[in-house]
């Protein structure tokens, strides 16, 4: 696995940032780059369960399982992949699950003068490479617009 770094400079205080991240409705704004129907359910707070969800071309639901490892608001995300969402069902082992298994991705979130620099840092494996430097850069403008209309 490789990390792959994005950032984006953000005309908004950092709490409006945090908020346009975790807030389920202006997740669901943001993150429709990587699939319009994104989603999550469960919570942002350390330990917590998340799923990371979308919906496929067949209508069936999918997504990543995941626990956020770290949480200092305003500051930090970490977030641990655990496993794939298939339906309802959560797939935590097995095969394609051991090559990126424990992958993090991490948001930095630096303020400065009520401006913040939102940084990304994410473990990827080579099949999804192409597809996360190409979509990341989309959802941070998404992000970037939702954080400054606060």
């Amino acid at each position: 696995m490789e990390k792959l770094h994005f950032d984006i400079d953000i005309d908004a205080p950092a709490v409006a940032v945090f908020n346009a991240i975790t807030d389920k409705k202006k997740y669901v704004e943001w993150s429709s780059a990587f699939n319009p129907t994104s989603t999550f359910e469960g919570g942002w707070e350390k330990g917590d369960k998340i799923h990371f969800i979308g919906t496929n071309k067949e209508g069936k639901k999918e997504g990543m399982v995941s626990r956020i490892k770290e949480n200092i608001p305003y500051k930090q995300i970490s977030i641990q992949h655990l496993g794939f969402l298939d339906g309802d069902k959560e797939i935590t082992e097995g095969p394609g699950i051991e090559k990126w298994a424990n992958a993090m991705e991490e948001y930095f979130l630096e303020e400065t003068n009520g401006k913040t620099k939102f940084s990304v840092s994410m473990d990827i494996t080579e099949d999804f490479k192409d597809y996360m430097s190409n979509t990341w850069p989309k959802a941070l403008e998404k992000l970037k617009e939702v954080a400054e209309r606060g």
